[in-house]
């Protein structure tokens, strides 16, 4: 459980600290109408605010956080209870975002469609897994 539990928390870290690099560049993409078309799957002028981006960040490394404190990795701030509900937290909203990848918007054929497919829904499936896992523990 501890190495499902570091693993799922590392992820979720990385991938808050990259939406955390995508307030202020569009690493590792050349353009910002590259970076829209492939991680959000809109026109350049149809891309979300920085603030929203950041919202995304900071709910991340929290997930990153509660899952980390319910696996034993990290010392829990507040009622032991928190951590296990927040795990469940984590699961719902990764489930939800992963089947909703692999059944809506797979139907779309351009390459956001095709990295959602690939990968940005299974990672969320399998994140989702992983936090479950802790949450049962």
């Amino acid at each position: 459980m501890v190495v499902v539990g570091a693993m799922t928390a590392l992820v979720l870290l990385l991938v808050g600290g990259l939406h955390e690099v995508w307030i202020f560049a569009v690493w590792p993409f050349a353009s910002r109408a590259d970076f829209t078309r492939v991680v959000g799957g809109v026109d350049e002028d149809e891309a979300p605010p920085a603030w929203s981006t950041a919202a995304v960040a900071v709910l991340l490394l929290a997930a990153a956080y509660l899952v980390a404190g319910r696996a034993g990795i990290v010392g829990e701030i507040g009622p032991p209870w928190l951590h296990t509900v927040g795990a469940w937290g984590v699961t719902a909203v990764l489930l939800v975002r992963g089947v909703v990848g692999l059944t809506v918007f797979s139907r779309r054929r351009d390459i956001f469609g095709r990295m959602d497919r690939k990968v940005y829904s299974p990672l969320c499936v399998a994140l989702a897994t992983g936090s479950a896992v802790v949450a049962l523990s």
